[in-house]
């Protein structure tokens, strides 16, 4: 460890790319809003902004849109001196084109980005500078190649050597892999994970293609992996958390969605920020529909993220 390095609650790493929002159908044109946009740095943002210390050590392209991913992060109180640049690869593009009132498309140019090609080496040094309290990982990084695989494997390995909590979203996205392929990967991971968050219809990723449908039997098998607990994310029915002492559900706050996109990732930041503050589960649970809640009723990935001062 560098001991003039402050360790940071949350060490996470993933690709981030330069946002483009639309203000209609692309093809018709039209002005076109600049932003960043990534599962991870919606997480760290959300909890830098809750007061917690955030490491994220990403790769960018050494190019101004990875100047506008780090001085974005930067801007918003994230360390990212473990942050990498490949000159080699571009940062990575997202367009966003609103098309209903609760539709809006996406589009994504990150094949072969310097997020995809984003090393082991990297990220060892980044964690082991400052080990952190807790690790979290995405089911997005593992699915953009090999590189960025074997990097979010070698994290998980070090946060078992230096005892820090580990926090899986399995966040699949079906544009990147199979499930099949998700599966094979996530599966392997379940032994590493304390803290596994997914949707009601994402847990079957993380368990074999045999395992039952009903969600409170997939947790209860998950949990006898040694997850010590599996939150499940309803979307506008709310979240449950299990664990061993069983499942404690709550609604979600009732809001004018504006925006649906970052919701989870808002909801993620909320729940970690509970547990590094010591809650119990009630209350990890309701902070995190409640930052979750400011997510859908802002515009934009991580902009509506709430400050501590702004929680009820």
């Amino acid at each position: 460890m560098d001991e003039g390095a402050q360790a940071p609650d949350v060490f996470t790493f993933g690709e981030t790319m330069v946002a483009l929002r639309g203000s209609g159908p692309l093809k018709l044109g039209g002005s076109m809003r600049v932003s960043v946009a990534g599962a991870e740095s919606n997480v760290a943002i959300g909890l830098g902004r809750l007061g917690h210390r955030v490491r994220w050590a990403g790769a960018v392209g050494e190019d101004e849109a990875g100047e506008l991913v780090l001085r974005t992060l930067r801007a918003e109180g994230i360390d990212v001196t473990g942050a990498s640049r490949d000159a080699e690869a571009p940062t990575g593009l997202i367009l966003f084109e609103p098309r209903l009132p609760e539709v809006t498309r996406v589009h994504y140019y990150r094949s072969g980005s310097a997020g995809s090609r984003l090393t082991s080496c990297s990220v060892e040094a980044a964690f082991t500078a400052a080990p952190p309290r807790i690790l979290h990982l995405t089911g997005i990084t593992p699915a953009l190649g090999p590189s960025a695989r074997c990097a979010a494997r070698r994290a998980l390995r070090l946060a078992r050597e230096h005892s820090t909590l580990v926090c899986l979203d399995v966040n699949f996205r079906s544009r990147l892999w199979s499930s099949e392929d998700a599966r094979d990967v996530l599966s392997e991971w379940m032994p590493y994970v304390d803290v596994l968050i997914a949707s009601d219809d994402e847990l079957a990723l993380c368990l074999p293609s045999d395992a039952p449908r009903d969600v409170a039997d997939q947790a209860k098998l998950l949990l006898g992996l040694g997850i010590g607990e599996v939150v499940v994310k309803y979307g506008a029915d709310g979240a449950a958390v299990h664990t061993g002492q069983g499942e404690l559900r709550a609604p979600a706050r009732t809001v004018r969605a504006v925006d649906p996109v970052g919701a989870g990732d808002a909801f993620v930041a909320g729940y970690l920020s509970a547990l590094l503050d010591g809650e119990d589960a009630a209350a990890r649970l309701d902070r995190a529909v409640t930052t979750g809640a400011f997510a859908v009723a802002s515009h934009g990935d991580w902009e509506g993220a709430p400050t501590r001062a702004e929680l009820p």
